[in-house]
C-alpha cells in the first residue's frame, strides 16, 4: 500500500511540474504572439501610408455622356 502511495505521489509531483513547466511556456507564447501583432499592426499602417504617398487619387471628372 504505502508502495502504491509513493507512486501516486511521484505522478503527482511529476504532473504539477509538467503543469508549471506548460504554463510558462504558454506565457512565453502568449508574449510572442503579442510583440508579432504589435509588429504586424506597425507594418500595416507603414504599408497604408505608402500606398497613400505612392498611388495617385484618380481625377473626379464628369463621365462623357453629359
Amino acid at each position: 500500500m504505502t508502495d502504491r502511495i509513493a507512486e501516486l505521489e511521484m505522478a503527482l509531483a511529476h504532473q504539477a511540474r509538467m503543469v508549471e513547466e506548460l504554463s510558462g511556456e504558454l506565457a512565453r507564447a502568449f508574449t510572442q504572439i503579442e510583440r508579432h501583432e504589435k509588429a504586424l499592426k506597425e507594418l500595416a499602417e507603414r504599408f497604408l501610408a505608402l500606398e497613400d504617398v505612392a498611388t495617385p487619387r484618380p481625377e473626379i471628372t464628369r463621365p462623357p455622356h453629359y
